[in-house]
């Protein structure tokens, strides 16, 4: 475990190597490497290999050949792009239009003069080999760019793929402790450090090996506690990768990870540089990297309160001039309304006028119109009433096979009636459809005592067996 940062001492420099500094095996993940003394036990094809990528790149070291080359799967062309091809966009490039790079990418041991040059004899003998190569390679590169033309580039950001992807396999590699983990963001490693910029919070990096042994135990005993996994949330931006993936294999370098499991926390700093305040590196317990943690948020917290206060501060500034802005609009605008409203007051009267001759038209047309729809609706009523009595019939007298049913009104009024004991409901409803004391058309006959409702569903049944004879007291309830 190491601590650095201490007042912002130890920065991480974000400068591209210029050309000519050494190749080494620093910029091979250790778990890709091969021990040195391997050529022996390669056949001649892999030495083969070895001899022609030490005549393309000038590297002398066979050994260090092997392992670069065993890092890409012994594939010629992928081993020699990543010497001879340029370096790729920095990811924590913090202005766009800075050449600087997070990662330095290794380029080509310059060789001795006498060592740079192969013999006439080698490169007779590794002439078709060269001519094929060249010719293959051409080949490729043409098809490559013609599919290119064919086939529209992805869309989707590597970085933010390759987050979402480390986020979905550690969540699948520890299960069980997956719910109480710390939220990764799923974006790349810059737009992490931009987010923690925003909500004015340090950015906690987590980088797995999956290989190593300690990691396992460190996940679930440790990251995934429910104690650190709260604290980290609560104070920090979490960012994971794998060292697997390129991403995290370039971070792995950038903060100079020589020990895992391995956790870092940074905060951008001036001059395209990253801050990195703590490493923690190996197995610690929970309380232990807690206690780290705190203390760099109390260490910290002052320049994230002052950056906070500064970024309120530009904001108000900003707001302050947009509100003066705004004013001078509004005046502006005000002046050219009065202008119009000089110029439009002669038509505006004139519309009134018009306006108000005819909306005096309308009105009578509409007193008209309702006075004629009124009593339209009341000869409606009346002649309803008057056929809702005539299919009533003449009202029976008093018997065993009589109901006699009273109706009780929503304004208090009480009306009486005999029915047989075999006519329907619906008969209960033109009786009051009858009368001239609802005025409304949706209504329910409902019993008080038990409560019943006598709705559409009973019209057809009748007195009797709806259990309201010999007598029955109902009171309308009109349906909103």
């Amino acid at each position: 475990m190491r601590r650095k940062g201490q007042n912002s001492n130890d920065l991480l420099e974000l400068r591209e190597e210029s050309d000519g500094t050494s190749t080494s095996s620093s910029s091979i993940h250790p778990s890709l490497l091969l021990p040195r003394g391997v050529m022996a036990d390669l056949g001649p094809r892999s030495e083969d290999k070895v001899a022609y990528f030490q005549a393309i790149t000038g590297i002398e070291d066979p050994d260090l050949c092997s392992q670069i080359l065993s890092a890409h799967n012994w594939d010629l062309q992928l081993a020699i792009s990543s010497i001879s091809s340029p370096p790729a966009p920095s990811v924590n490039d913090l202005n766009p239009d800075s050449s600087e790079a997070l990662i330095p990418r290794p380029a080509a041991e310059p060789a001795p003069a006498a060592a740079a040059a192969p013999g006439l004899v080698w490169r007779v003998v590794t002439l078709p080999f060269s001519l094929a190569y060249s010719t293959l390679s051409l080949s490729a590169r043409v098809a490559s760019g013609a599919l290119s033309l064919l086939i529209p580039a992805p869309s989707a950001d590597p970085a933010l793929s390759e987050a979402a992807a480390f986020i979905a396999s550690f969540r699948r590699d520890f299960p069980d402790v997956a719910s109480t983990s710390p939220n990764f963001v799923a974006e790349g490693f810059m737009d992490a450090l931009q987010r923690s910029q925003r909500e004015f919070k340090l950015l906690f990096v987590y980088l797995h090996s999956p290989d190593h042994p300690d990691v396992p135990e460190f996940c679930e005993r440790c990251l995934c506690s429910e104690a650190v996994a709260a604290f980290v949330n609560e104070n920090f931006v979490s960012w994971g990768g794998s060292v697997r993936g390129s991403e995290g294999f370039r971070m792995s370098n950038s903060l100079k990870a020589s020990r895992y499991p391995f956790c870092a926390v940074v905060m951008s700093s001036t001059n395209q540089r990253i801050a990195i305040l703590q490493q923690i590196e190996g197995l610690n317990s929970p309380e232990e990297i807690i206690a780290m943690l705190q203390r760099v948020v109390e260490e910290y917290a002052p320049l994230l309160v002052t950056a906070r206060l500064e970024a309120e501060e530009r904001r108000n500034n900003i707001r302050l001039r947009e509100e003066q802005d705004a004013a001078y609009r509004a005046a502006l605008e005000a002046d050219q309304a009065r202008e119009r409203q000089r110029k439009e007051e002669q038509e505006r009267l004139e519309r009134e006028a018009a306006e108000a001759e005819r909306k005096r038209k309308e009105e009578e047309e509409a007193q008209e119109r309702a006075a004629r729809e009124a009593a339209e609706r009341e000869a409606a009523l009346a002649k309803r009433r008057e056929e809702k009595a005539m299919s009533l019939g003449v009202e029976p007298e008093k018997g065993p096979d009589v109901t006699r049913v009273l109706i009780r009104f929503p304004n208090g009024e009480r009306k009486e009636r005999r029915f047989h004991c075999s006519a329907a409901i619906k008969s209960l409803y033109d009786y009051v459809d009858s009368l001239d004391c609802l005025n409304a058309e949706n209504y329910c006959l409902v019993s008080s005592f038990p409560r019943v409702s006598y709705g559409p569903e009973k019209y057809s049944q009748t007195l009797q067996e709806t259990g309201l004879h010999p007598q029955a007291s109902l009171f309308i309830e009109v349906e909103s």
